[in-house]
């Protein structure tokens, strides 16, 4: 290219030496920007060489007869080593800028995978593979101190020993640029070494891999204290379940069982007794039998559900004809009480078990029959609602305290106010939520004290 510039000035245009200078100088720079300053130095002394052979007096010599030509020369040569340095400089700031931006959206893929995995032993066994996948290493294993465990990228090609990966813990980062280069890192939480990881071939620069070490300790870190507080709720949630039960046990189950005691005992005593006491004694057994039977029904129920062993029976169904149905059954526990519907027509279809609805149902109506005065009546009202049908059970009783409006869909939870002067397991609701959650739904409560309460479902619609 030297050579075809001044060809081309020598022969045809015979321009003047400044035009020259000023050309060579683009030409220098220009090399310098795409093949790299080694080559820009070379060509440099070239063309300095060709401009003072070529267009500085005495022409078609080295000499230089005017002193001004010698600063002409060495501010030109000086300047074509300047430029190709500060293009070559640019040009390498802008190889590292672009390395480093890929290093970055590397490092936010990586912690990416790492927040999509959510179970701790999961994670650790994700995070060499990961690092493979995402960076294009050769193999990764990861130690931990906890247990002192090792998770592999890939059995057959991780060559890292146990003792190094031990050692790595508790000494500064070690890279090695032999081939294949390898990396061994130290996993830390604050001061608190807790593991080390060891890559091998086509490593990151270093400060990218102490990035992925700490974001790998600290992901690791949190996941094992997610875990921690799910354990720790999970006691808690057991211990209170069991106190729950243990309450529901002695208080649902023996008032039963000592009335039954009580009348099998008194029909057994010696003592005369009428055919009415009889009646009454064998009544009182018979319906204790049927509200333990109830009892353990509930219980059982709840316990598949809990499991998800109730298998639906969805089908399309007018939401008038399952409140009918729930009325029908429920028509004993609502004996005396008005019950006003206020259903329009146009209402769509739902997507329901029809069985299980119309328990849901039911449980809302006797709850509200049992929980407000008899003399007022109760509100079945529906409307289409963010795409599914919410159906709303209210009445006119005592209400609820707002602290107790998300606890009594708990199982066996009962108001602090009808613990001990109403009958039940206190899983009827439990059991609806359930219900409604199997079915894609919900169940919320608004209430106020004194002014009743609004039981609402939230049923999908039919298509």
């Amino acid at each position: 290219m030297l050579a075809v510039i001044v060809g081309l000035y020598v022969r045809l245009l015979h321009p003047n030496p400044t035009t020259v200078a000023m050309t060579l100088l683009l030409y220098i720079l220009l090399l310098a920007a795409y093949w790299g300053f080694r080559y820009a130095v070379v060509a440099s002394f070239a063309s300095a060489l060709c401009f003072n052979f070529f267009f500085l007096p005495p022409i078609g010599t080295l000499t230089i007869a005017d002193s001004q030509n010698w600063i002409a020369l060495f501010a030109f040569l000086s300047t074509a080593l300047i430029g190709s340095n500060l293009s070559n400089r640019i040009k390498t700031e802008i190889a590292v800028s672009n390395r480093r931006r890929r290093e970055l959206e590397l490092l936010y893929d990586l912690g990416q995978r790492l927040l999509m995995t959510e179970s701790t032993s999961d994670l650790l066994k994700a995070i060499p593979q990961n690092i493979v996948s995402v960076f294009g290493t050769r193999s990764a294993a990861l130690y931990l101190s906890n247990g002192d465990r090792v998770y592999l990228s890939d059995q057959q090609q991780v060559q890292f020993n146990l003792e190094s990966l031990r050692h790595a813990m508790h000494s500064s980062n070690l890279y090695d640029a032999s081939s294949p280069p390898r990396a061994l890192l130290a996993l830390s939480v604050g001061v608190r070494p807790i593991g080390s990881i060891a890559i091998e071939g086509n490593l990151p620069s270093q400060e990218t891999l102490e990035a992925m070490s700490s974001l790998i300790a600290i992901r690791i870190e949190s996941a094992t204290a997610v875990e921690k507080l799910a354990r720790s709720d999970a006691a808690h949630e057991s211990e209170r379940l069991r106190s729950a039960l243990l309450d529901s046990v002695t208080h649902d189950l023996r008032t039963p069982l000592t009335s039954i005691k009580a009348s099998v005992t008194s029909l057994l005593s010696p003592l005369p007794l009428d055919k009415q006491q009889r009646t009454e004694l064998l009544t009182v057994i018979d319906e204790e039998s049927d509200r333990l039977n109830r009892l353990i029904a509930e219980a059982t129920e709840m316990a598949r559900l809990d499991a998800r062993e109730v298998h639906l029976d969805p089908a399309p169904h007018s939401i008038r004809e399952c409140v009918e149905q729930a009325l029908s059954e429920c028509s004993v526990a609502l004996t005396g009480r008005t019950v006003q519907l206020r259903l329009t027509d146009t209402l769509p279809q739902v997507m329901v078990d029809l069985d299980l609805i119309v328990k849901v149902l039911g449980h809302l109506l006797e709850n509200a029959s049992k929980y407000s005065p008899s003399d007022s009546p109760l509100y079945i009202s529906a409307e289409v609602e963010d795409a599914q049908l919410a159906v709303n059970v209210a009445d006119r009783g005592i209400g609820i305290e707002l602290l107790e409006q998300e606890m009594i869909f708990d199982k066996f939870y009962r108001g602090r106010g009808q613990r001990h002067s109403s009958h039940g397991s206190g899983m009827g609701l439990a059991i609806s939520k359930a219900i409604m959650e199997a079915h894609g739904g919900s169940i919320r409560v608004t209430s106020q004290l004194g002014n009743g309460s609004v039981f609402t479902l939230c049923l999908p619609l039919a298509k």
